[in-house]
């Protein structure tokens, strides 16, 4: 039983166990991580009638995703592994969108100013190239690939991917997030 926490569009946490999803709670908004994803885990945790000693792992998104929102899931997602003592099991945000396409897709995510972040998946989640970061107006889907354009990613679909990848023996995302833009700050010398 895993419990999925993705904060790179909103913030989602679920409980999946078994290919079903046992519970799921999100909110849209990308301003409010912090303040939400402690509710949202006890919310996901007490829909699913499960104690935080029943899961065998977290599944923590790894973005693409703003600097900021990432970090607060993240940070959620490790904290719990760590104080129950199970797994981090990291993933890549698209293969969330990418997961249960019958067809290959391009996953195309708001980054922000005037970008998007995409990467390009086979059927049975199999990525094939990014995440990139791309221009907004100037990028093209590749020929071959249905686009998908995301607004929101489900914590359900990330933690039945990791269901999915975990069983095959495939291996999982970064173990560090994902936010494909240099820093806005940079150290000044002395």
């Amino acid at each position: 039983m895993l419990l999925a926490i993705d904060t790179s569009a909103g913030t989602g946490v679920a409980v999946v166990d078994g290919g079903r999803v046992l519970a799921e709670a999100a909110e849209a908004g990308t301003r409010r991580h912090a303040e939400a994803i402690g509710t949202l885990i006890a919310a996901a945790l007490a829909e699913a009638g499960v104690a935080p000693g029943q899961l065998d792992g977290v599944v923590a998104g790894m973005g693409p995703g703003p600097f900021t929102g990432l970090r607060v899931g993240i940070a959620a997602a490790r904290a719990f592994a760590f104080a129950r003592g199970i797994p981090l099991h990291p993933m890549v945000s698209h293969d969330a969108v990418a997961f249960g396409q019958p067809d290959r897709v391009v996953v195309v995510t708001d980054a922000r100013r005037r970008e998007v972040a995409w990467s390009l998946y086979d059927p049975g989640l199999t990525r094939l190239d990014g995440p990139h970061l791309a221009e907004r107006d100037g990028f093209a889907a590749p020929a071959d690939a249905r686009r998908i354009d995301a607004a929101e990613i489900s914590a359900a679909a990330l933690g039945l991917a990791a269901e999915h990848l975990l069983a095959a023996g495939r291996e999982l995302g970064p173990d560090q997030p994902l936010y494909l833009r240099a820093p806005d700050v940079t150290v000044m010398p002395r």
